[in-house]
């Protein structure tokens, strides 16, 4: 049986992406075979599909982090034909065949349960960025961070950054959004955004230490951004990065670590232990706001990603990219 995946390629006619059919049997081992109904689109995906950036480590690669699913064949006790499922990262897209596709096979513990409360668009909605964000909101709270602080999100259009806003707001912090659209404001402070700051503020190197303010701080973007992030965190403060737009780079001084008493906690999603994965999104079914969630996402089809993924890097789209695999 043939699938329509996207698929990216490296050879003597150079790299490319396109819209393929591949057989069945050609999909890489693991104990689960997935019948996928969505996937999505985020910034790593758009670095793996467009070049910009080496994410992809063995050729031919089926491209997406992330996809949602049901179950048609599994050789676990872990799952039955007929579960649903969720898969987030875990080298998927990149060492893996991942979930831009109608099909995959994936190890069994690599799975979820997708929440009952979520349909498998919402799932993908919220996706690896959604997951992200609680893990940093989760890493906020447990260093003693409570709703009524004051936190700094960068990077707030994005993925990451817009499902963070609406998560802080909706438990009661005071969100600063720092954006380079600023066109977007009416966007932000919907999903509860307090203030909106223009990234040009931040984005170049700063003082080792400015006035403290941010309780905490989620940042996506990294580079200089987080730098300064770090820089006006308050005493005992906490910075939870978990991306790297702006760059990898991190220019700062030890001065907010050793005389404020900052944590710097870095946050990963890829290899992120299993009880920790299901707390988050047993966690999000609970208090994502599906009212802003819906405003946050935009669908398409798998054969808009390779233009939509320029556009994404090119810092172009706002919020998440759902993809429907099957139109």
């Amino acid at each position: 049986m043939s699938f329509q995946a996207l698929v990216i390629r490296k050879d003597d006619q150079g790299y490319r992406a396109a819209i393929e059919a591949v057989d069945e049997s050609d999909l890489p081992p693991g104990e689960v075979l997935v019948e996928i109904a969505h996937s999505n689109l985020n910034y790593k995906d758009g670095l793996a599909i467009t070049g910009k950036g080496p994410v992809v480590r063995s050729f031919p690669m089926v491209a997406g982090i992330d996809f949602a699913g049901t179950v048609l064949e599994s050789s676990s006790d872990l799952w039955r034909p007929g579960d649903k499922v969720i898969l987030n990262g875990w080298g998927v897209g990149e060492g893996h065949w991942g979930g831009l596709a109608q099909r995959a096979r994936v190890k069994a513990d690599w799975l979820i349960p997708q929440p009952e409360a979520l349909t498998s668009l919402q799932a993908m909605a919220i996706g690896t960025a959604g997951y992200t964000a609680m893990l940093c909101v989760q890493a906020l709270e447990a260093h003693g961070v409570a709703p009524g602080g004051e936190v700094l999100v960068t990077g707030a259009t994005g993925g990451v950054g817009s499902v963070a806003v609406s998560l802080l707001a909706r438990r009661g912090y005071q969100v600063a959004a720092l954006t380079g659209k600023l066109s977007q404001t009416e966007y932000l402070k919907v999903l509860g955004a307090h203030e909106i700051i223009d990234r040009a503020s931040m984005a170049a190197p700063g003082k080792p230490l400015a006035r403290e303010r941010w309780a905490g701080v989620i940042d996506a973007v990294g580079g200089a951004t987080l730098a300064n992030a770090c820089a006006a965190t308050r005493y005992g403060g906490i910075v939870a990065a978990c991306g790297m737009a702006q760059s990898l780079d991190f220019p700062a001084s030890v001065a907010p670590f050793i005389l404020r008493g900052i944590t710097l906690a870095g946050i990963d999603s890829v290899n992120c232990p299993r009880p920790r994965r299901l707390a988050a999104w047993a966690q999000l079914a609970k208090e994502i706001d599906l009212a802003h969630l819906e405003m946050i996402v935009e669908e398409i089809g798998l054969a808009g990603v390779i233009p939509a993924a320029s556009e994404l890097i090119e810092g172009k789209r706002r919020g998440r990219i759902v993809v429907d695999v099957n139109r």
